[in-house]
């Protein structure tokens, strides 16, 4: 999660902040975390994280599999939670001061799961959406966004290439192509 610049930025985090603290730890929306050992690395990213100079500014704790959802300002390039990818519910905040460095700091990354550019111009939050790879883009919406019809999959580090979900992406990335020919008899040629 990047913000820009403004007065705005600070009171915008204290209140993501806030909202994250009071979220229950069971029976949260988010649901646990698949294993202990998902858990206990989504818990190493967050300290790590937090040694190497981030904020936290809510969360990092956990009851069981369920992590509490966890915000970490003051993330830089280099910060173990921007660096890799966290399949928990941890929100890296970079800060940056124009949308050209927001798009700078998004593709500098080897992970293209799914990208969510969230702006009061929905027009103007496609075209950054487009600078950055990704295999999945949500405007103006959460980053989980999924239907089991609509093909899944990332680009870079985070996919193959390959789609999973919907008819025809499921017919290509679960099949081979193959080319056959059958002659009822022997075929002859002259050489």
């Amino acid at each position: 999660m990047a913000h820009g610049p403004g007065d705005r930025r600070d009171a915008r985090l204290r209140r993501a902040g806030r909202h994250a603290g009071r979220r229950p730890v069971r029976g949260a929306a988010l649901g646990p975390i698949i294993d202990e050992r998902q858990r206990d690395n989504i818990h190493r990213l967050v300290t790590e994280s937090v040694a190497a100079g981030a904020t936290l500014a809510a969360g990092g704790e956990y009851d069981g599999l369920f992590y509490r959802p966890t915000v970490l300002d003051h993330v830089r390039r280099d910060t173990p939670a921007f660096c890799d990818e966290i399949f928990g519910p941890v929100a890296p905040v970079l800060r940056y001061r124009t949308v050209e460095e927001a798009v700078e700091i998004a593709r500098d990354t080897e992970y293209g799961l799914s990208l969510s550019v969230l702006g009061g111009d929905a027009m103007a939050a496609w075209e950054v959406a487009k600078q950055i790879p990704s295999g999945l883009v949500h405007v103006n919406d959460q980053t989980v966004g999924d239907h089991a019809h609509i093909p899944f999959g990332g680009v870079g580090a985070s996919g193959n290439g390959g789609r999973v979900g919907g008819a025809e992406a499921n017919l290509e990335s679960f099949t081979e192509t193959q080319w056959v020919t059958i002659q009822g008899k022997i075929q002859q040629y002259p050489f």
